[in-house]
């Protein structure tokens, strides 16, 4: 039995079946690339958005995209129903009415029951987040913010051209509107020490968030942090050290909230470092057998922080 509550299970809790996610990429941009607020990106953002959507589907419709991914999900996880995951850049960055074209059309398939939006914190306003909640009636609905740091000075070094309060401000802003918020973090920021990364586990855990995201800092070409990393100006984490970390930060986080992800996903091909973020499957092995071995678990600290 897994020491976190993994979104697997949440969903099987839901729906009594397994859900499988299809990544989506909208065609849309990011003020963060589009010289709104940089024309660079984030340091490890490469060309895709670092969204594998963009990948597989460029040049696709939503209806093109999702047929195809159920063709390939059907067969591999015999899965009959999915979540429609609008993946690659800031997907709420456009005018309402083509967002919701553009979410109507995934949800056309009666077997696509959820809508998971990735997204800014810095892309969001009160007619975005009427648009989402309207489709609560009959839809799982997540809107997923990259925070990455709880720390402003990180974010600057890193591009990410907004605060933490601002992730704060529409994390709240979101729960005023019933949705399921999901937060990404990354553990392995140049210049991050351990208590610093606890401290955004301690901040993301104060807010009404609903699910979170861990991920590796790898190094992908064609990025700024690719060009930092050959001039030997950034090193990544080792995978124990990676793993020691993603254990403690779950001690730290609620004991409901949903672990949607416990490490990167990337690109082979794309991958300069580090080496071992190719194995996913056994960073996994590695962080179960990890909390096994210290007899922990996702929120074992949780009430023990609330009371200091």
């Amino acid at each position: 039995m897994k020491r976190y509550r993994d979104f697997n299970h949440y969903l099987k809790d839901i729906f009594g079946e397994r859900v499988q996610k299809i990544p989506l990429d909208a065609g849309l941009n990011c003020p963060n690339r589009d010289g709104t607020i940089s024309s660079e990106g984030c340091i490890f953002c490469d060309g895709r958005g670092s969204g594998t959507g963009a990948l597989i589907n460029k040049g696709l419709s939503i209806d093109e995209q999702i047929a195809n991914a159920k063709k390939f999900l059907k067969k591999r996880y015999k899965a009959k129903k999915f979540i429609a995951y609008f993946q690659s850049f800031s997907n709420t960055y456009a005018p309402v009415s083509r967002l919701k074209t553009l979410y109507d059309q995934a949800l056309l398939h009666d077997d696509v029951v959820g809508l998971s939006i990735a997204t800014r914190p810095d892309c969001v306003n009160e007619d975005i987040f009427k648009l989402l909640n309207s489709y609560r009636n009959n839809r799982l609905v997540w809107i997923e913010f990259g925070l990455q740091s709880a720390h402003d000075k990180t974010l600057a070094l890193i591009n990410r051209g907004h605060d933490a309060a601002c992730f704060s401000q529409s994390v709240l802003a979101a729960h005023a509107h019933e949705l399921k918020v999901c937060a990404h973090v990354i553990l392995g920021l140049p210049g991050e020490t351990r208590e610093m990364i606890m401290q955004t586990a301690r901040f993301v855990s104060e807010l009404p968030v609903q699910g979170i995201k861990i991920h590796l800092l790898y190094v992908v070409k064609g990025t700024r942090l690719a060009c930092l990393y050959n001039k030997g100006e950034f090193d990544c984490l080792d995978q124990n050290t990676y793993v020691e970390l993603v254990t403690e930060f779950l001690e730290l986080l609620p004991p409901d909230m949903v672990i949607q992800r416990l490490t990167g996903d990337p690109v082979k091909s794309e991958l300069l470092a580090p080496s071992w973020a190719r194995d996913k499957a056994k960073t996994l092995i590695m962080i179960n057998e990890m909390l096994e071995k210290k007899s922990s678990w996702q929120g074992k600290l949780y009430n023990k922080q609330k009371a200091q």
